[in-house]
């Protein structure tokens, strides 16, 4: 005995499940055109250690070779200069109650330029820091660094202009998917591309 009831009702879940099915892969062509999100990676990162500061002399408080911002979700990110290293960063976990080790970004052997500037929005770290080989005798920077980080904090891109007087400032995007490093001239960031070309 047939119950056309139940027939009906299956015809009719498969054409639901048929058309979500096609209508997810036409949806998935776009998706994978869109950019990526801002908190896209987890945290991969290790917290046992403490914060470190920067190893050169200064008179006077707070040291321009040190620099720390806070993140929306808590964290916080730290860079210093470290003589005969160069850029070193740390971030800490709230939930961990510690700081990842020191690593360096840029290393260098050449002089600190200049303080360390921070900028962030949206899981996105954009960091200013100037090198240079006189520059403790007032010379300009000869190594002026664009530093992004995303998400995990784990991998920076990093941009070395030469013989460049340094970036003044760094704007990063409200999605935290683009940063402008700019001067008299621009460098632009984003997500999806890195750093343009010069």
């Amino acid at each position: 005995m047939h119950k056309p009831g139940i027939q009906v009702l299956v015809r009719a879940t498969a054409a639901v499940v048929v058309t979500m099915t096609a209508a997810a892969c036409g949806h998935q062509d776009s998706a994978t055109t869109a950019a990526p999100s801002a908190t896209a990676s987890p945290d991969s990162s290790v917290y046992t250690a403490e914060l470190e500061k920067s190893d050169l002399s200064w008179s006077g408080s707070p040291s321009p070779y040190n620099a720390e911002v806070k993140l929306d979700d808590g964290r916080r990110v730290a860079l210093h200069y470290l003589d005969g290293k160069g850029l070193v960063e740390q971030h800490y976990s709230p939930r961990a109650k510690a700081w990842t080790e020191p690593k360096v970004i840029y290393r260098t052997k050449t002089d600190a330029c200049q303080g360390i500037q921070l900028r962030t929005k949206n899981g996105t770290v954009a960091v200013i820091a100037d090198f240079g080989s006189y520059c403790y005798d007032g010379e300009p920077p000869t190594e002026s660094i664009a530093a992004v980080g995303t998400s995990s904090l784990t991998e920076w891109s990093v941009n070395v202009t030469k013989d460049f007087d340094g970036w003044e400032r760094a704007t990063v995007s409200g999605d935290g998917q683009q940063v402008v490093f700019g001067q008299d001239t621009t460098l632009r960031w984003s997500r999806a591309d890195g750093f343009e070309r010069q």
